[in-house]
């Protein structure tokens, strides 16, 4: 990489997903990790970074092993933050106790990165939902679902999760495009600028958001720009500023 000194946001890279078999991606993007210039800024994870994740108290789940190792090393040279999706919403305090990792619980955060002010988050909350969607974003992040999921032995947590998973991209093999100025995403954003503004409340420069799979880079009427960011399949989907 021929960029340094720079900020890097990624996005949706799925890792265990049964979409890729040999674990190409996750190749990938340990590469990637290992390639970080040694002084870049920070590296901003904007969730669905596993296509399923849940920290036990007692035990590590299988796999991605490489990953972990490779993040544990950026995160001893730069900051890392974790913002949780709805595939790795459990991700609790391992990665942050053992890995250096800084998880970010709140639907977005906003930084100030090089004299910009940056909103960033996953995006799949924000905007309307239909009530199917609001409820199960309810029990995915109830406190007591999640302890009763914790009580099930990992190998059929984990089985489960992946048959769900695989049963969507079944259903949605594509993403859609984004639906620009239409999307909620796009109109929660821009009443959330309208509503700074009206408060006399310094305005965001840019939003930063993963989820949609489909990328975007569109202004938002009420000041700033809205990004959301491809899956990542390769460095060529990393974003940086």
């Amino acid at each position: 990489m021929d960029a340094e000194g720079r900020y890097y946001f990624v996005a949706d890279t799925h890792l265990g997903a049964a979409a890729d078999p040999g674990g190409v991606r996750e190749k990938a993007f340990v590469e990637f990790l290992r390639e970080l210039p040694p002084d870049a800024k920070g590296l901003f994870l904007l969730g669905d970074i596993f296509d399923f994740w849940v920290d036990y108290r007692d035990v590590v789940p299988r796999g991605s092993v490489r990953v972990l190792a490779a993040l544990a090393d950026v995160a001893q040279r730069s900051d890392v933050w974790f913002f949780r999706g709805n595939h790795d919403w459990w991700v609790t305090d391992y990665f942050e106790k053992e890995l250096g990792v800084h998880i970010v619980e709140e639907p977005f955060r906003v930084f100030d990165l090089g004299g910009r002010r940056v909103l960033i988050g996953h995006g799949d909350t924000l905007g309307a939902h239909d009530r199917k969607s609001k409820l199960i974003f309810h029990v995915f992040r109830n406190r007591t679902c999640i302890a009763l999921l914790k009580c099930l032995h990992p190998r059929w947590v984990f089985r489960l999760a992946r048959a769900w998973s695989a049963a969507s991209r079944r259903r949605h093999p594509e993403p859609a495009p984004f639906a620009g100025t239409q999307s909620p995403l796009y109109r929660y954003v821009n009443e959330y600028g309208r509503r700074l503004a009206a408060a006399g409340a310094p305005g965001i420069d840019l939003y930063i958001f993963g989820h949609w799979h489909a990328p975007a880079d569109l202004p938002v009427e009420s000041g700033g720009r809205l990004r959301v960011l491809p899956a990542w399949k390769g460095p060529e989907d990393t974003f940086t500023i």
